[in-house]
């Protein structure tokens, strides 16, 4: 349709060669107008006048200009203009209602020539309500899912801020000094870790591994880390320590299948002596003079199982200047490459003795980036690793 002054008040009729195909124009289901070369409809199916609220009367003869606002005229011209260039044209628009209204529509156009030697345009109108209700409904799901998915991520970056509070933090104590290191798996994770000066008497540190990874796993580490911190200011030893945060999953928190290993391990004042426990943790490394020695678990997976309850008492070790302790989470040896080979304690071990002369930090990066370097892809589980050196 195209800009054109409004014709004189007149039906104009239908050409005869037109009436020949109103039969099945009229069977159609989509609207159909053709308008001839002054822009006037010369025809307009039924199906139309359903979609515009129309009498035959109010449509046959008029120009665009008696049908569209004012505003709209412009676009309408320049489809026109594009449909006689290329001989047709498709684009999305709207038809005006007699109650005023709109329908959104496809307008198809395309040039034709009648018997007269005349250009028609012929135009099917499809109406797309629904497909636009559709769309509109899916804005709106989108847009509820958008603002769910914000607050969420917002409630996510809080929980990363508290649970960032649980990781274990560097420090230099007396003659010990501490290189800690976690990286959750996923935003939020599992793993946690103390490093708790008690007074001058001595130095704690836990490493502890909670199963699964996410917001569940999150909370029952951040319960069992004040529970760990409450046990731990009553200067309970690794050992003991171990039993009583057992029995506290296991009574107080009773998850079916839900598990946590734990390290805890205790210097004396002067660094010299070390009291160590763990539970299904990965074996800490204790470097000495060169010589690795492998401090294992002792007791089995804890909160899951009553028949599983931490009975062997603190393995104890004397230390000497320079002397380095390794700890850490699975999360950190259950690495793969591209050909599904784990990484595993014995490259950990050899990665330790080859970095155990460099400065404390220094090897905390060599031991990370070893792992990085193994692994194919982001790491799958969180990351714990506490060093500890004697000095």
């Amino acid at each position: 349709m195209l800009v054109s002054k409004t014709m004189p008040n007149t039906i104009t009729e239908t050409p005869d060669w037109l009436r020949e195909m109103e039969a099945i124009l009229e069977e159609l289901n989509e609207g159909v107008v053709v308008v001839d070369d002054q822009l006037r409809v010369i025809f307009a199916n039924e199906a139309l006048m359903r979609m515009g609220h129309f009498e035959r009367n109010e449509i046959q003869g008029c120009t665009p200009d008696a049908i569209f606002p004012t505003e709209d005229l412009p676009y309408i011209k320049r489809q026109h203009e594009s449909g006689h260039r290329y001989g047709r044209h498709r684009s999305e628009f709207y038809l005006p209602r007699k109650d005023g209204g709109k329908i959104p529509a496809i307008f198809s156009g395309r040039v034709i020539q009648g018997p007269d030697k005349q250009d028609y345009v012929l135009l099917t109108v499809t109406d797309i309500s629904a497909q636009k209700g559709i769309e509109e409904q899916l804005r709106e799901s989108n847009s509820l899912l958008q603002k769910r998915q914000d607050e969420m991520e917002a409630e996510l970056t809080l929980a990363a801020h508290v649970q960032q509070s649980l990781a274990p933090h560097s420090l230099v104590w007396k003659n010990l000094a501490v290189e800690a290191y976690y990286s959750p798996a996923r935003t939020i994770g599992g793993d946690f870790g103390v490093v708790l000066p008690q007074s001058d008497d001595s130095l704690s540190i836990v490493v502890a591994d909670v199963s699964g990874h996410g917001v569940g796993s999150a909370l029952m580490a951040n319960r069992i880390y004040s529970e760990t911190l409450h046990a731990l200011g009553r200067k309970t030893d690794p050992g003991a320590l171990l039993r009583e945060i057992h029995h506290f999953v296991h009574t107080r928190i009773p998850v079916n299948g839900f598990f946590f290993t734990m390290a805890a391990a205790r210097f004396s004042e002067d660094g010299r002596r070390l009291s160590f426990s763990a539970a299904s943790q990965p074996p800490a490394i204790l470097v000495s003079n060169g010589t690795l020695r492998l401090l294992e678990s002792r007791n089995g997976i804890l909160g899951c199982l009553s028949e599983v309850v931490p009975s062997e008492l603190p393995e104890e070790v004397d230390l000497e200047p320079g002397d380095r302790l390794v700890i850490y989470t699975d999360g950190l040896v259950e690495v793969f490459n591209s050909s599904h080979d784990m990484f595993g304690a014995e490259r950990l071990k050899d990665l330790v003795q080859k970095s155990a002369t460099l400065p404390l930090a220094e090897m905390q990066r060599a031991i990370l980036n070893g792992a990085a370097a193994w692994s194919h892809g982001p790491l799958a589980d969180d990351v714990s690793l506490v060093i500890v050196e004697v000095r």
